[in-house]
């Protein structure tokens, strides 16, 4: 790996753990094997990480159980937060509104795109946070053992600075960085998923119009618990199809949440007391409902000013995740590593100031939700209503 002489003094350490965790890593493919107790440790990891791996409900749960057992791995809360968003967007596809503008294939395919990706990173990050785990109740760097757990060379020297130096932001830019770059090689440049999704007119569309939020539902201190409509925060998503892009948003995300003191405690209460199912019912219960409240065959019409249901109009169906989708049997891809010595994930580790924005995303969610409905009206004017 062939480091500039600009990098940052402070990722300095970190670049040697780097060039020693490559060194290491072409070592260990000679070791005879692991101790009975090493050996004890891995399978552990890995069945656990198995059984919470079933559909996005057990990722979810799985990564804020884990956040509440080790608060200082903050980038769990993160997931477990965007692992929420990954779910209602998943069950968005045979909600109210989607299944009008999208075919029963595009539904399916969005599906496993972003199936496939939750479980994916999901397969990858949980088991580096057990071994955290199993390392801190044995008082002990356990570390080596990421390569049997195909956990990338990147994360090897990461997890090994942090245990010295506990730098609880630069790990969690580290696994964003990391997670990010694992979907890239998996996901984003598969050539299904370009063909499927990437380069469909729905999500050029939905870029073009900016009809994807990342919100993290919030309540402030002062707020009755029964108060409606919650808060939401959160950023717009662009250019998903960018590394770069899903970085920064990841990053950006993480500053909203962590560094400042405005909203982590209202995100953290409502999450820890809001099971995850799936259904935009569990953030705004005002405008959606799992069940479907709408009358069989009549055209559709708006229901929404103002970010408010009309007198007499239904809710928005938005069923739980397992009500909409089956569990879906994966395959792991043949080569698991993505880190090759990239110089720019190194540069990537500094978390700038200017990620901490506005945040509030209340408004613009609503006015997402009325572009989608006027969508769904003109496309029935033109080519007639779809049965779904």
């Amino acid at each position: 790996m062939k480091v500039p002489w600009f990098v940052q003094p402070s990722l300095q350490p970190l670049i040697k753990e780097l060039k020693k965790g490559k060194a290491v890593e072409k070592q260990g493919q000679s070791l005879t094997g692991l101790s009975a107790s090493e050996q004890k440790t891995v399978e552990m990891i890995r069945n656990q990480t198995t059984k919470h791996n079933g559909d996005n409900v057990d990722r979810t749960h799985a990564y804020l159980d884990f956040y509440q057992r080790r608060p200082e791995i903050r980038w769990a809360l993160l997931a477990h937060l965007v692992s929420r968003n990954a779910g209602w967007s998943m069950t968005d596809l045979r909600g109210g509104l989607l299944p009008r503008l999208l075919s029963a294939k595009e539904q399916l395919d969005f599906f496993s795109f972003l199936e496939r990706g939750n479980w994916l990173i999901f397969h990858d990050a949980y088991p580096q946070l057990l071994l955290y785990e199993e390392s801190v109740k044995q008082q002990t760097n356990l570390f080596h053992l990421l390569p049997h757990l195909n956990v990338s060379a990147f994360m090897q020297a990461v997890w090994n600075h942090f245990w010295k130096k506990g730098d609880l932001d630069q790990l969690a830019i580290a696994l964003i960085i990391n997670e990010q770059n694992f979907l890239e090689k998996h996901v984003m440049n598969s050539p299904q998923y370009q063909s499927t999704v990437l380069k469909t007119m729905p999500f050029t569309l939905q870029e073009l119009l900016q009809l994807n939020q990342i919100l993290f539902p919030y309540q402030a201190d002062q707020e009755s618990e029964n108060q409606r409509p919650l808060r939401l925060i959160g950023r717009n998503v662009s250019h998903f199809a960018s590394l770069i892009e899903r970085i920064t948003l990841g990053k950006s995300l993480y500053a909203l949440l962590f560094r400042t003191s405005d909203y982590l405690a209202g995100v953290r209460s409502w999450a820890e007391r809001k099971v995850h199912t799936g259904s935009r019912k569990d953030f705004w219960p005002q405008l959606f409902h799992d069940v479907n409240e709408t009358v069989p065959g009549r055209s559709y019409q708006k229901r929404i000013v103002n970010c408010q249901i009309k007198p007499g109009a239904s809710r928005f169906y938005s069923p739980s995740l397992r009500q909409a989708w089956k569990k879906v049997e994966h395959s792991l891809p043949a080569d698991l590593d993505w880190y090759h010595g990239q110089v720019e994930a190194i540069h990537g580790l500094v978390l700038s100031e200017a990620s901490v924005q506005t945040a509030e995303m209340s408004e613009l969610y609503c006015q997402t939700l009325e572009k989608i409905e006027l969508a769904v009206v003109a496309r029935g004017k033109i080519f007639g209503e779809r049965s779904f």
